[in-house]
């Protein structure tokens, strides 16, 4: 037997004899490489076997957690019995014939001469002029429309998001970003070098609220000058607020007066309607172009596997960044830039758009079936929920509980919580990923485990 299968069979043994528990931290790779005397590699392997076990789970940013432990009994968690494990980490929505849909464009690119000029060569920061109309008709909003000349191409949401933190923060400098805030942005800071600091929320997307409060933001930068701003206000995740307009404007004179750039998260946006009842207001950017670097990428609309990033970056910044995803490698490549621009021209990404909004509304009616009477907070619009638990359960323990006992991953708030003591004892309930009759099955297993008690 090779010697990670060796190490990870003790792992499991204790596991399984209660040395570890469900919510345990696993150490570094490296950290355990040292303990165990063997080589990094090997140790992620042995990570890596765990995790095909179904024994460990990685959080971006925390850590590995033992996340499955032998099932103890009870008559409310029969239902979890034999079920496949479900992911409501992962958000990634798929509708019915969006495959199909896509294949369209596809078909296209098949042709050898429009082949070989999409992959002749990798894809400048710039992209085309037909690529930059395309991303203009996919980013406009009501009150909105980027300007393409601003438009800058990643090769995912993930990458602009890198670039635009790379390009605006030096290392050591300073990040303000809300206090429960996207788990990648706390791993790309990490890389980066950058330090965050947690600016405070409302909670409420109604009236004045649903975003950083100004005061916040304005004495965290006089107590030491922030080096630039990341927030999400369009159905923020986790929270599924979004900003109001009044805030907004608050907001946008706010960083005009204290000389700060803000990197606006617009990923999950589109979902959100854009007239009538309940509709979001223009981004940030439309209060403020000149002081706000937006991103967004059709990893959601369409599909992760072939994406393309994008970036809506101020005249001023536009050197900078275009430099930072030359060197960070983090372009888009011909490909993929040559078939969403096709995808953007024949109406694939606005008929996706409209089946997803359809679908997160089908999504929501199982929430509000199964997850009724606890403390829920979402927007019919968002493919997620925020649930703050009932006592005594906390966070890690119902994480790897529900792993463990209900065959279900979810996200403990701690993985979007920034800086010590704010964690709140919430998870994040992704509705993406699965079908919807899993969906609804899994959801009935994590409310009869919250109802068991710890």
């Amino acid at each position: 037997m090779e010697e990670y299968r060796r190490i990870a069979d003790r792992v499991e043994a204790a596991v399984r004899d209660g040395r570890l528990t469900p919510g345990d931290r696993l150490p570094p790779q490296r950290v355990f490489a040292r303990r165990h005397r063997i080589a990094n590699s090997t140790a992620i392997r042995v990570y890596g076997e765990l995790a095909r076990r179904g024994l460990v789970v990685g959080e971006v940013g925390r850590g590995t957690f033992v996340r499955a432990a032998p099932p103890l009994p009870g008559p409310a968690l029969a239902e979890a019995t034999g079920a496949a494990p479900v992911d409501l980490q992962l958000n990634y929505p798929v509708v019915e014939g969006q495959s199909e849909l896509m294949a369209r464009a596809l078909a296209a690119l098949s042709r050898p001469d429009v082949l070989a000029e999409a992959v002749s060569g990798p894809a400048a920061a710039t992209g085309t002029p037909e690529a930059r109309e395309a991303a203009v008709s996919v980013l406009a909003r009501p009150g909105w429309a980027p300007d393409p000349e601003g438009v800058l191409f990643a090769g995912n949401g993930r990458q602009a998001i890198a670039a635009a933190l790379s390009a605006l923060v030096p290392p050591g400098g300073r990040l303000g970003v809300e206090a429960l805030t996207y788990p990648l942005v706390k791993a790309v800071a990490e890389r980066l070098g950058i330090r965050l600091v947690p600016l405070a929320l409302d909670s409420d997307g109604e009236g004045r609220g649903g975003g950083i409060r100004p005061e916040a933001l304005a004495a965290a930068h006089r107590a030491n000058p922030l080096a630039a701003v990341y927030l999400q206000p369009t159905l923020h995740n986790p929270l599924a607020t979004t900003m109001s307009g009044p805030r907004r404007a608050e907001l946008a004179e706010l960083l005009r007066s204290l000389d700060l750039t803000a990197v606006e998260d617009t990923t999950w946006a589109f979902l959100a309607p854009g007239a009538g009842p309940g509709a979001a207001p223009p981004p940030l950017a439309a209060f403020t172009p000149e002081r706000v670097l937006l991103v967004d990428s059709l990893s959601k609309r369409l599909a992760p596997g072939l994406t393309v990033g994008y970036l809506v970056v101020p005249g001023r910044l536009r050197p900078a960044v275009a430099e930072a995803l030359r060197s960070g490698a983090w372009t888009a490549g011909g490909l993929a830039l040559a078939a969403a621009t096709r995808w953007a021209g024949d109406g694939t990404v606005a008929e996706a758009v409209a089946a997803k909004r359809v679908d997160t509304a089908a999504r929501h009616a199982l929430v509000r079936r199964r997850l009724d009477g606890y403390a829920v907070r979402t927007s019919p619009h968002a493919y997620y929920c925020w649930w703050e638990l009932p006592a005594p359960w906390r966070a890690e323990t119902f994480t790897a509980a529900a792993a463990a006992r209900a065959g279900v991953a979810v996200t403990p708030g701690s993985a979007f919580a920034v800086g010590r003591g704010t964690a709140p004892d919430a998870i994040r309930v992704g509705l993406a990923s699965p079908p919807r009759a899993v969906l609804d099955g899994a959801l009935a297993r994590l409310a009869a485990l919250a109802a068991g008690g710890a």
